[in-house]
């Protein structure tokens, strides 16, 4: 098989998450477990740090990982979803795992994978572990998929665990309440390992700092410790929390005997884009009309970024909308500003919500728009319509954003 053959085969023999949602979902790390043995336990092979939360996890990564690199370290990245290509998920100091590695390890372990019938994620956190410990990483920052506790990622020994926030997201597998979401998240929370906290929630705190007694582990509580954060190239308002829970981890990687520079950490957070690759994050496509897209997909993370776009300056506000089929529209709806053009669209993923079915939602909420057959073709509507002084604006889901940067 060749790369997209390769690719092929994932997708469609093996459940995502992404792709079909709550099917994909293990419910324990029996076959993750297995497939450490059989790869001859990788994650024991590179140091690493965990990063869970409901959002800001993947910038967060990437921010620490552009650090380190400055540091002068060889770094392993490990996110989730990826935007375009497969490979964005796996990344050594911001390159690409290469389409040959991918195409080896697959072939290598199909008969192993088909016999365990193992999840799209397991084999993929599989493959990243595997190439991290063959490329021998100074370190590697893995992202949680989903949870914490039961994620296929949490069989590793971290120097230090991140939980940047809880938000409700994927209640149906993680629980209906912030104290059941945070008892998920904290299963990342490792015996005599620190933790640092990125945001201070009353629903969570005690949660959290129970876990970290149980374990006798060091908490770090960021927004409470950090007040100046240095300057991003990651925009976006909602970054400063992203910011100081990153540099709360430096000073933690500090007593740990990282060396991290000063310069190190200002040029890390300076340079994320180009050293790691990130994208998604309130990326601007475009001018006359300014066109910005963001990744944001649930409460907490549209929050977030419609409080930016109400800093923007513009004459008529133009959203491209699209989102997965179990999203609880219910609770972002309200979030959204009724006085923008909607152009509704389905994400090209098996999970995509009709964009009618979205249309009619948003309608019985004074939200008006039209509906298109793709992402794309409702960026071109809303261009045609934007005048220079409009602003577009393009999210809703990972996979709306992929399909247009």
């Amino acid at each position: 098989m060749n790369y997209q053959d390769t690719v092929n085969w994932m997708f469609q023999q093996l459940p995502m998450y992404q792709n079909k949602g709550n099917s994909a979902f293990k419910k324990d790390l029996t076959n993750t477990i297995k497939l450490a043995k059989h790869l001859n336990h990788p994650e024991d092979g590179f140091r690493s740090i965990h990063v869970g939360g409901t959002n800001g996890k993947g910038s967060t990564s990437h921010m620490l990982a552009s650090i380190l690199q400055e540091a002068g370290y060889k770094v392993g990245l490990y996110t989730s979803p990826h935007l375009k290509d497969f490979r964005e998920r796996i990344r050594i100091n911001g390159k690409v795992i290469s389409e040959q590695t991918v195409i080896d390890f697959i072939k290598g372990n199909k008969t192993f994978f088909e016999a365990n019938n193992l999840s799209f994620f397991e084999m993929t956190v599989g493959m990243a572990f595997d190439y991290f410990a063959k490329q021998k990483v100074d370190i590697a920052i893995i992202e949680v998929g989903l949870g914490g506790r039961l994620d296929s990622t949490n069989i590793i020994t971290p120097e230090l665990s991140i939980i940047t926030n809880i938000g409700f997201d994927h209640t149906q597998i993680l629980g209906d309440t912030l104290e059941k979401i945070a008892v998920e998240k904290a299963g990342i929370i490792k015996e005599h390992m620190p933790i640092v906290i990125g945001e201070t929630q009353a629903e969570t705190e005690t949660v959290f700092k129970t876990k970290a007694e149980q374990t006798q582990s060091e908490i770090y509580f960021a927004d409470q410790i950090i007040d100046i954060t240095p300057d991003s190239d990651l925009k976006g308002a909602y970054q400063i929390h992203n910011k100081k829970t990153v540099v709360q981890s430096v000073h933690v990687l500090r007593t740990l005997r990282f060396k991290i520079s000063e310069a190190a950490l200002k040029n890390g957070l300076l340079h994320v884009t180009k050293n790691t690759g990130l994208k998604g994050r309130w990326q601007l496509l475009g001018t006359a009309p300014k066109i910005v897209c963001d990744t944001a997909h649930n409460k907490e993370g549209l929050t977030y970024a419609m409080n930016q776009l109400k800093q923007e300056s513009f004459n008529q506000l133009h959203i491209v909308f699209g989102v997965v089929n179990d999203k609880d529209l219910d609770t972002i709806i309200p979030l959204l500003p009724i006085d923008a053009t909607y152009y509704f669209c389905k994400p090209n993923v098996q999970r995509g919500l009709d964009a009618e079915i979205l249309k009619n939602k948003f309608k019985i909420n004074q939200l008006l728009g039209s509906t298109h057959n793709s992402v794309a073709d409702a960026l071109t509507s809303a261009k045609s319509k934007a005048n220079k002084q409009d602003l577009i604006y393009v999210g809703g889901s990972s996979f709306v954003v992929a399909e247009i940067i």
